[in-house]
């Protein structure tokens, strides 16, 4: 018997591309296919998700006709709750077959796996989720080893299916090592990596595909299934930007914009003054987000980029401007770094080159890397040299550990390569826009936004 499985993965909202995706997975669509995606479909970059609780990405793929989606990180980086909520009431199902709540739990609406029936074939599908390692915990689900929990669930259903798909969202290095360990798998659809396989291959026996990121392609891949087992006819990727975009897609994504902005343009307070914005002077409003990490986190020192924000605050503060002003989905972030580290992270931040470098990195929506911004420290420097660091009223020692309140972005190195040489980290659920807004309402923070911590000295004598 024949099967067509037509597959995107990582899209990671990017909207417009996808909805030439959508035309073509319509064009190849037949009474053989089955629709697959493996994960980071929905990302809350994307205002239509964030209004909507993610409901618009499962109102997308419903459209289209998928048939399954793998739970990748992005389905999590919105919070717990917002996961359970889509999964709970998407008609498509929802795959991770090592994911569960912090406490081990089952997700409501998360399956480990489905067995699909297309024109009498059975077909069955389970995929992992990456492990998000230091930040299980501030997102509240718990991961276990993907491997151990693949080869239970092929266990556990063995013998009652005709053909297997792993559609897993662990990358394609991991995925090739499963195609020369694992017996029972017919086919891997890969995710995570945003690898672009041209043609799907044959390893050991196990046909694999991956059809890159951002809506770019979609993956084809069609094999014949028999008593001698599954025998591969045609796989491939195809590009999507000659593809004209597909109008219902259009059509959906227009009404739940209109709902979402309608519900993120709800105001939340007023500001008690302006927090205006500079990517290489010092702000009151990177100013903010490091006195509210500071005291979030209870550390020695707050520390942030101004390039993590792309605007200022000067009235209402609702969820779509805290969107605006800071799209990044960065966290809450503690750690222990050395004085020396902080020094020399600080003493570049006065080279205007580095605050203006392309602040591209994992989770970073904004466009340039930024001053550093501190709270708990005074700086003091002659506009190219720092002449000193308080922290706490005390000269900064070199070789003393200090623990920080900064971003996920600043402790793995992003724009400032000396602040990875840390150790202890922790991260929050929340967001960095989170703090805004929870700081944003307090008098007594927005007040002490407005004092410098950077003091510029003369080195001319008369």
């Amino acid at each position: 018997m024949k099967l067509k499985i037509v597959h995107t993965n990582d899209i990671h909202s990017h909207f417009e591309a996808f909805g030439k995706a959508a035309t073509l997975i319509k064009e190849h669509k037949d009474e053989n296919t089955i629709i697959l995606d493996g994960g980071d479909f929905a990302d809350f970059r994307s205002i239509e998700l964030q209004g909507t609780r993610g409901m618009a990405a499962i109102e997308l793929l419903q459209s289209i006709g998928y048939d399954a989606l793998t739970i990748g990180n992005n389905e999590m980086f919105n919070g717990f709750d917002t996961l359970e909520y889509m999964a709970g009431n998407s008609p498509i199902p929802f795959i991770s077959n090592n994911l569960y709540r912090k406490d081990k739990a089952v997700i409501r609406g998360v399956r480990s796996s489905v067995i699909l029936e297309k024109n009498g074939l059975r077909i069955f599908i389970t995929g992992a989720s990456p492990d998000l390692q230091g930040f299980n915990d501030g997102l509240g689900v718990h991961i276990t080893d993907y491997k151990k929990a693949i080869r239970e669930e092929l266990e556990r259903h063995r013998g009652t299916y005709d053909v297997s798909i792993l559609l897993n969202h662990v990358g394609t290095a991991a995925d090739e090592e499963l195609a020369h360990e694992l017996e029972g798998v017919d086919i891997i659809l890969s995710a995570h990596d945003h690898q672009l396989y041209t043609q799907a291959k044959v390893v050991d026996g196990i046909v694999m595909n991956s059809a890159g990121c951002y809506g770019e392609y979609i993956g084809v891949v069609e094999v014949d299934v028999s008593d001698q087992g599954v025998r591969l006819i045609r796989g491939e990727t195809i590009a999507t930007k000659e593809s004209p975009v597909d109008q219902e897609a259009t059509d959906i994504l227009k009404k739940n914009k209109k709902i979402a902005i309608e519900v993120l343009s709800r105001p939340l307070y007023s500001l008690d003054r302006p927090l205006w914005h500079d990517v290489i002077e010092e702000n009151p409003m990177t100013n903010l987000i490091a006195d509210g990490l500071q005291d979030m986190l209870k550390c020695d020192l707050g520390l942030m980029n101004s390039g993590i924000v792309n605007a200022g605050a000067f009235q209402d503060i609702s969820q779509k401007k805290l969107i605006e002003i800071c799209p990044s989905p960065l966290n809450p972030t503690s750690f222990e770094i050395q004085g020396k580290h902080i020094r020399k992270a600080i003493g570049e931040s006065l080279d205007v080159q580095v605050c203006l470098a392309d602040g591209r990195g994992p989770g970073f929506r904004g466009k340039f890397v930024g001053r550093l911004h501190v709270s708990g420290a005074e700086v003091v420097h002659d506009g190219q040299h720092v002449s000193s660091i308080l922290i706490g009223g005390e000269p900064l020692e070199e070789e003393k550990w200090y623990s920080v309140a900064s971003s996920d972005y600043l402790q793995r190195g992003s724009g400032y390569e000396s602040l990875r040489h840390c150790r202890n980290e922790k991260y929050l659920p929340e967001e960095i826009r989170d703090v805004i807004r929870i700081y944003g309402e307090r008098s007594d923070f927005i007040k002490k936004a407005q004092v410098k911590r950077w003091r510029e000295i003369s080195n001319v004598t008369v």
